[in-house]
């Protein structure tokens, strides 16, 4: 399934659960519910966060997705409850012609008070979706599930992508347009992360990281293919970016595979934080890839970790010397920026 679905309707599918949750609680908050009446408020749940599903997926792509990106957290919250509350008043009407006394509220004051709770609940949950989409679903996820509540050594690939450019960029265009510069281009890139099933890590000034896991970075070479993905999405995007901006971003990076350490940290404000040798070398990579044709290289771990299909995406640039190591690292460029 296209990672792009599967993220859309795992999407839907927690929506519409916990909707119907809502309504359970809703039905037995009245006391001694009859099993039209669960029927009843289980029935709201389920047609309204359909519906709301359905808002969601079409503004998370498109025209709509840059135009909600652009708005304040608060903003975003206010205008998508707004939807919601019309959404639920018309969910609640319909209900109200059309169903009988078992299937639908019975009268004004029940009307109100229904529609009063799938309000709450609604924005309780679009919070949530709200938060997850700001912390990264599988951040907000582990931070819930308290995976890396005590720091965890796992294997990973790390993959740094790096704006070019961009402090040329920043004179040019100051500090507000060298912002939406980088939100729309780090958005763009996005995109190919969610395509190859990558988890967006960090943004950390003109540079995107982005992380797997052991097993699904292995799969197809998916941080390779990832990384070919960005570019030719910029590519793609370019003559948008150059109406804007008046500059189309480009991307170098690198790549790297290991034992990473991976857990909460902080107090105030918590964050999960991968550190370790694996993250220092890629960014070290990352460095040495500005001096580098092709602007791209792989560490000789992570090509190894991919296997045999990697051979026909790189190429081996043999050793060069890195800070921090006394031998220096095998290294791997892209086949493509070496002409083979």
């Amino acid at each position: 399934m296209n990672p792009r679905t599967e993220r859309q309707l795992h999407l839907v599918a927690m929506v519409v659960g916990a909707s119907g949750i809502a309504g359970l609680i809703y039905a037995f908050s009245q006391g001694s519910p009859t099993l039209g009446g669960v029927a009843n408020a289980v029935g709201h749940g389920v047609a309204i966060s359909l519906i709301l599903s359905v808002f969601e997926i079409v503004i998370q792509s498109g025209a709509g997705r840059d135009w909600f990106g652009s708005l304040p957290f608060t903003v975003s919250l206010l205008l998508r409850s707004a939807i919601y509350a019309a959404v639920i008043l018309g969910v609640q009407l319909a209900f109200l012609r059309f169903g009988s006394n078992e299937v639908g509220p019975s009268n004004s004051r029940e009307f109100w008070n229904a529609a009063a709770f799938a309000a709450a609940a609604s924005i309780a949950i679009n919070f949530v979706v709200e938060i997850g989409s700001l912390l990264g679903g599988r951040t907000f996820s582990n931070f819930v599930t308290g995976r890396y509540h005590a720091p965890v050594e796992e294997n990973r690939f790390v993959l740094f992508v790096d704006i070019v450019g961009s402090t040329g960029l920043a004179e040019r265009l100051g500090g507000i347009g060298i912002h939406r510069f980088l939100d729309k281009t780090f958005r763009t890139l996005s995109e190919s992360a969610v395509d190859y099933r990558g988890e967006v890590l960090d943004y950390v000034g003109d540079e995107l990281i982005v992380t797997w896991s052991e097993r699904d970075g292995a799969v197809d070479c998916r941080p390779l293919r990832c990384f070919l993905a960005m570019r030719a999405t910029l590519a793609e995007a370019a003559p948008r970016f150059e109406r804007e901006f008046g500059a189309a971003p480009r991307v170098r990076g690198s790549l790297n595979f290991g034992p990473v350490i991976i857990g909460e940290i902080g107090d105030i404000k918590r964050a999960i934080v991968f550190n370790g040798d694996v993250m220092n070398t890629a960014a070290r990579l990352e460095q040495l890839s500005r001096e580098t044709s092709g602007g791209f290289l792989a560490s000789a771990s992570a090509i190894a970790r991919l296997g045999s299909a990697s051979g026909a995406i790189t190429r081996g640039l043999g050793r060069m010397p890195i800070r921090g190591r006394v031998d220096g690292i095998d290294v791997f460029g892209l086949a493509a920026d070496l002409g083979g």
